[in-house]
């Protein structure tokens, strides 16, 4: 009884007509991007004429697990999770799956079975990793690159793939080698940290020929360590990372970064066109909703580049 009343609700996703309910458990605010996809699922569950309830989890598991909770607790139709790591969602998610409330996961994935949820929308994390390993392979300098790298937050999926996807790229390179590797937690804070404890442990910046970051807000970070160590970003240490956020373009357009990979925050989007699609006849989505991803370098006009996101609430 249940599902044919949510199927004839969800119909009316598309137009608007109706508001429904579907709880959002966001990761936290940890960076730039992370508050574009807030503002971005907001503007989509607004425009669709649906009543998002959202939680910040504060980049904490539990809390996301709690939410979650408190979603099935609430009745909605749908929650979609962006979830902070990949294990630990088993339980949880069949409380969803027993309440027959469907999970949509964005923009990261989790190592549970694929019936304890609808779809996933994100992009191809190892792609984005190799596509940046591969921009480095093709514009190192001449001779010996010693790389460090920012991971990003420990046991996620983008963490994982990112780095993964980046050491298949450079392996037939043997030019290139990964000196220090840690996690600077996806924040800005954190890469600026990190890369101080990095240019001190390779006595400055001429051991250093790249450095690779698991998203934007750790690389800008990093270019203001860097900075303030009297080392010039974009030049003496190549600098690739993955986002696509508005800063990065700025830090581009002024020599201090060299490419990103975009990362789209319109996760939403498809995943609320999946929800419609199977609340109105049971249509089933594919496993997986791939999104579009692009290379940026400084050759791309980066300021047009700002200009076309800054508003997307980075």
């Amino acid at each position: 009884m249940k599902t044919l009343m949510l199927g004839a609700a969800m119909a009316a996703l598309s137009t608007g007509v109706s508001a429904q309910t579907i709880g959002f458990s966001q990761i936290g605010s940890e960076s730039g991007w992370r508050a574009a996809e807030t503002t971005v699922t907001r503007q989509e569950a607004e425009a669709r004429g649906i009543d998002l309830r959202f939680s910040d989890a504060q980049q904490r598991q539990e809390n996301q697990i709690a939410a979650i909770r408190s979603f099935v607790a609430q009745g909605v139709d749908a929650i979609l999770l962006a979830p902070v790591v990949a294990t630990g969602w088993d339980s949880v998610l069949e409380e969803a799956k027993e309440a027959e409330i469907p999970v949509v996961l964005l923009d990261r994935q989790v190592d549970s079975s694929e019936d304890l949820y609808l779809t996933a929308v994100g992009s191809d994390l190892v792609h984005e990793g190799a596509v940046a390993g591969q921009w480095l392979v093709d514009n190192k300098p001449e001779g010996a690159c010693r790389v460090v790298e920012l991971q990003g937050t420990t046991g996620s999926s983008p963490a994982i793939d990112r780095a993964n996807g980046f050491r298949q790229a450079i392996e037939g390179t043997p030019d290139i080698e990964i000196v220090r590797s840690q996690t600077g937690d996806f924040t800005r804070s954190g890469g600026k940290e990190v890369m101080e404890s990095f240019l001190q442990a390779e006595g400055g910046g001429d051991n250093i020929c790249a450095l690779y970051a698991h998203n934007d807000d750790m690389a800008l970070g990093a270019i203001q360590a860097i900075k303030e160590a009297g080392i010039d970003p974009g030049d003496d240490i190549l600098i690739v990372s993955i986002d696509a956020v508005p800063d990065i373009f700025k830090a581009m357009a002024e020599g201090d970064a060299n490419a990103t990979v975009e990362l789209t925050p319109n996760m939403a989007g498809p995943a609320f066109d999946a929800l419609a699609a199977y609340m109105a006849d049971g249509t089933e989505p594919e496993k997986f909703i791939q999104t579009e991803s692009a290379l940026y370098t400084q050759d791309d006009d980066p300021m047009a580049q700002y200009e076309a996101r800054k508003d997307l609430g980075y």
